[in-house]
């Protein structure tokens, strides 16, 4: 393993380890990433470098108990293990990731042509409301705060200003929002936290 890295040019070995130091810190890498300034998808470097060294890396990443995927029907690769996504969720993040996976999986459901999905911050607190979770609209820092950390762990993609987020605000659901609950029912999910704020309220 040793080896492998030690054969790789001086600059190749630069651009390994930064793109092992950002998939610890955000767990996922995108093939495509929507890009502001062309309205485009465009190829990511670093999954490509990723895609490259894939078997050596998850040989590396095995020996800290990491397991190392890539999907390529989604375009994505990521972590799994006890040591990854260590960052505490607030509570509105793990909601927003909830409601941001049941309108993924709606939307893909209707024939949709892209793993990308499109959505809006009024769809989002729409499906909010219906479920009842919040007693409180989140202020403007939580909201940005919530939409910062899920860019950095790259869910979603922001299209509009945050500054003056608006329910017209557009938003792209990555694939990786597959990867971030696997195999979870979102809709159940949701209802049990609904469950727990209903009882919330009839103890107060």
């Amino acid at each position: 393993m040793i080896a492998y890295f030690e054969n790789l040019s001086e600059g190749e070995q630069l651009q390994l380890t930064q793109v092992i130091q950002g998939l610890l810190r955000q767990t996922f890498f995108l093939e495509r990433k929507y890009e502001k300034s062309t309205g485009r998808f465009v190829l990511n470097r670093e999954y490509r470098i990723l895609s490259k060294h894939l078997d050596f890396l998850k040989e590396y990443f095995q020996v800290a108990g990491i397991e190392l995927h890539e999907n390529i029907q989604s375009g994505v690769i990521y972590i799994t293990g006890e040591q990854v996504m260590a960052e505490r969720l607030s509570k509105l993040s793990t909601i927003y990731i909830l409601i941001l996976k049941l309108i993924y999986d709606e939307q893909m459901a209707s024939a949709s042509t892209s793993v990308n999905i499109y959505t809006t911050l009024g769809e989002i607190n729409s499906k909010l409301g219906s479920f009842q979770i919040l007693k409180d609209r989140p202020s403007p820092t939580e909201l940005r705060r919530t939409l910062a950390l899920l860019k950095r762990y790259q869910i979603l993609e922001v299209l509009d200003s945050v500054e003056e987020a608006q329910a017209e605000t557009r938003m792209i659901i990555y694939p990786s929002i597959n990867m971030a609950l696997m195999g979870e029912n979102a809709r159940k999910i949701l209802e049990s936290f609904t469950e727990e704020e209903q009882n919330a309220r009839k103890e107060v």
